[in-house]
């Protein structure tokens, strides 16, 4: 049995991803510094973590494990956004993994993080971490898996996986894997629609956005996400319905055509089904011993922000 830190752990994509692998995993310890991940992870796996920020981290009290997982926060680094890594408070939290892993000496390190990363500052970001891990001994492999295809999962997200390995926990070489998967993730059969329609006049099901409930119609050029009518600078967030998604981020802005005249957005639990999450993994939290009803806006932030599970469990299959 492998004995694993969930560092950076969100809403438990790693923990799932690994209790799904053909591997035995044990999660011995989590950190998030984020109350509602936090609460998530707590609802969902019936335990009790308080929100904690990794730089606290006191290593002379941590258990001992066999492996550091984290999907550090990529924000820093996402070609989603400014990309200013290691000039952003967050984007040195990486130094913590490293703080982590010299301190504590797991023989498995497994990160994740978004393509960016390798392009940041001309590829000095990525050297410098993979350097920093390589100065504590780790041999270390990386790979870019697209969920897709290595996840198996209809949604078009790149990310960046670094594996290290000290002495005899060197995980077998990663290999690509699999073909496009373009299973059912829809959770209407039918856009509920109501009034009249005009010459580019499209309906948005908003999954209890809207007070009550109801739906609104909007006027948008048809390429547009409902939220956002001007340009983004990301282009099109829009998808034939049956084509594979984009990948998800943490603002609620994804859509999908029901016919030429037809937009609505995803719902919580497409997005959670695009992740490999059970249905409604993100719908309640628990504080205490009080239960939370999470927002649909916190739903998708957090959905955004966590790992593929299905990928996870794949190269968790292979880490030896």
């Amino acid at each position: 049995m492998i004995e694993f830190f969930d560092l950076f752990g969100g809403i438990g994509g790693f923990r799932y991803g690994l209790d799904h692998s053909k591997n035995r995993y044990k999660c011995v310890g989590y950190c998030d510094f984020s109350k509602q991940a936090t609460a998530c992870y707590n609802y969902n796996f019936n335990e009790q973590h308080e929100p904690t920020d990794a730089r606290t981290i006191d290593t002379n009290i941590l258990p001992d494990f066999d492996m550091l997982c984290g999907g550090f926060p990529c924000q820093s680094f996402s070609l989603a956004g400014k990309r200013r890594g290691f000039d952003d408070t967050r984007g040195t939290v990486f130094y913590e993994i490293a703080r982590i892993a010299k301190d504590k000496r797991p023989r498995i390190l497994f990160l994740e993080n978004v393509k960016g990363l390798l392009y940041h500052d001309k590829g000095n970001t990525f050297s410098t971490i993979l350097c920093t891990l390589g100065e504590l001994g780790y041999e270390l492999q990386f790979i870019v898996y697209n969920t897709r295809k290595e996840g198996r999962l209809p949604q078009n997200r790149e990310r960046l996986f670094i594996i290290g390995n000290i002495g005899n926990g060197c995980p077998r070489k990663i290999l690509p894997f699999g073909e496009d998967d373009t299973r059912n993730i829809c959770a209407r059969d039918k856009p509920q629609t109501e009034g009249k329609w005009f010459p580019e006049t499209v309906s948005c099901i908003d999954h209890n956005y809207w007070k009550g409930g109801s739906t609104r119609s909007m006027i948008v050029q048809p390429i547009l996400t409902p939220y956002r009518l001007k340009k983004r600078q990301n282009g099109r967030r829009i998808k034939e319905d049956g084509e594979p998604m984009f990948t998800l981020t943490s603002q609620d802005i994804h859509g999908v055509y029901i016919d030429k005249s037809i937009i609505r957005r995803l719902t919580p639990v497409e997005c959670e089904r695009l992740q490999g999450f059970p249905d409604n993994w993100t719908k309640y939290g628990k504080k205490g011993n009080d239960v939370i009803e999470f927002s649909d806006t916190w739903r998708y932030k957090m959905i955004g922000n966590s790992v593929t599970t299905t990928v996870i469990s794949y190269i968790g299959d292979r880490i030896l």
